[in-house]
């Protein structure tokens, strides 16, 4: 038997349909806010990622799916989404577009080869957004308030963000100077990532997993004091509106976030419900420099990712039941070969009008049909029967209540639809009587 790659799995059934709801809120909600849907290649350029996302970072060092394709051209697999959106902002020229600031929005299978673990896995779906040609404040602002109205419309109510500053070019090249003179000299007590990072990255040790709670690490000087003027006006402006927004947020100096191309303002939304390092649900930042780097005009731009198997085991944690429809609206029942026929033409008519509707396809006995409709949570059953088709009516049963009305064939349509406008009527009520 062949089974699926390492680190990758089959979305089917319950988690579907929990992935597909999470989804449509995230449209949803993105249509709001007036973002626009991206879909960039889910392979690029090799030297994109190289150049946008560091030489030096772990996804290039240790994560990226990388081959070469039959014309002898180096590529990669996408590790993340934002470097791809810049690089057809730059291709389409986007920047020159009327309507400024560019606000995209992506959702798509994403891939890292990397140990997997809960909410970790080599293949995964994330979804982000990307704000290019503002760097006022409010983009920040409105960027992590967007991301924190998903997941709360979602259904998760234990989120906070944690926010800092790299600052500008000025204040994190005094920052870097500063620390790597404070960790020279414990380079010895550091995990083997941290004495790597030292000389190639040394911002990274201070997002470093293992070392966290270490006292060397608590005592590491805080970013937030090598912030210029501009920065620190940048940075405080940001937090005035993520409070006039009513954000939840913790100022964490720590946070620094794994992609080199990030300056000013970074972010992580973290569950509180969670434990470990799965309760970071997502994260982003600002990248002023990076559109120039990949060859465009000096444009900045903020942005954010979030993994959706974050998302639910976020929903899991929390114990959230999202409100998926489990049920259809009728099973079509039949015994003979002109029943079947009528099935197969009113199962179309129905669904065409709006109805989940399911019939046998078998040809099992009527007992095991009515299982199968129970099986499917069928709010109404009908048994085709010859004589009442002609007579143009049909027999429609209330599975919840087990009352049968003769309905005319013509009229079904509008039973149905009152039907079930009495369902969700009283379903209101009983919530409002809870």
């Amino acid at each position: 038997m062949i089974s699926k790659p390492k680190g990758t799995e089959d979305i089917i059934f319950n988690k579907a349909k929990q992935i597909k709801y999470v989804e449509k809120v995230i449209d949803e909600v993105m249509e709001k806010y007036n973002y626009n849907y991206i879909d960039t290649p889910i392979f690029e350029s090799t030297e994109l990622f190289h150049r946008s996302v560091g030489d030096a970072s772990d996804i290039v060092t240790k994560e990226t799916y990388d081959f070469t394709d039959r014309g002898g051209r180096e590529m990669t697999l996408r590790p993340e989404g934002t470097a791809g959106v810049v690089r057809s902002y730059i291709e389409n020229k986007m920047y020159g577009m009327a309507s400024q600031p560019i606000k995209l929005y992506y959702n798509g299978p994403m891939f890292r080869y990397e140990r997997p673990q809960a909410g970790r896995d080599r293949q995964f779906s994330q979804f982000g957004v990307e704000v290019l040609g503002s760097d006022d404040a409010m983009v920040d602002a409105e960027v992590i308030s967007l991301a924190y109205n998903i997941y709360k419309t979602i259904g998760l109510s234990n989120i906070v963000v944690n926010i800092n500053s790299l600052g500008d070019t000025e204040s994190r090249d005094n920052y870097r100077k500063l620390i790597v003179d404070y960790f020279t000299p414990h380079i010895d007590d550091l995990c083997d990532d941290c004495k790597r990072r030292l000389n190639s990255n040394p911002l990274r040790i201070l997002d470093c997993k293992v070392d966290a709670d270490s006292e060397i690490m608590k005592n590491a000087p805080s970013i937030l004091d090598s912030l210029n003027k501009e920065s620190r006006q940048h940075f405080d402006k940001v937090c005035e509106y993520l409070d006039i927004l009513q954000v939840p947020y913790s100022i964490n100096s720590s946070i620094v976030r794994g992609l080199d191309y990030y300056d000013h303002t970074v972010f992580e939304f973290v569950d509180k419900s969670m434990e470990g390092n799965s309760n970071v649900l997502g994260g982003g930042g600002r990248y002023n420099n990076l559109v120039k780097e990949l060859g465009g005009e000096d444009i900045p731009a903020v942005g954010f990712a979030s993994g959706i198997s974050r998302v639910l085991l976020a929903l899991e944690a929390e114990e959230v039941s999202l409100d998926i429809n489990e049920d259809i609206d009728l099973f079509l029942l039949y015994v003979n070969e002109v029943e079947k026929n009528y099935a197969i033409y009113l199962t179309q008519e129905l669904r065409m009008n709006g109805f989940i509707v399911e019939t046998e396809y078998l040809n099992r006995s009527l007992k095991a049909q009515f299982r199968q409709a129970d099986r499917l949570n069928s709010k109404f059953v009908s048994v085709l029967n010859s004589e009442d088709l002609d007579n143009n009516e049909i027999k429609v049963k209330n599975t919840k209540t087990k009352e049968e009305d003769v309905i005319n064939l013509d009229a079904l349509i509008y039973y149905l639809e009152e039907k079930s406008n009495d369902e969700v009527m009283d379903d209101i009520y009983n919530l409002d009587n809870e």
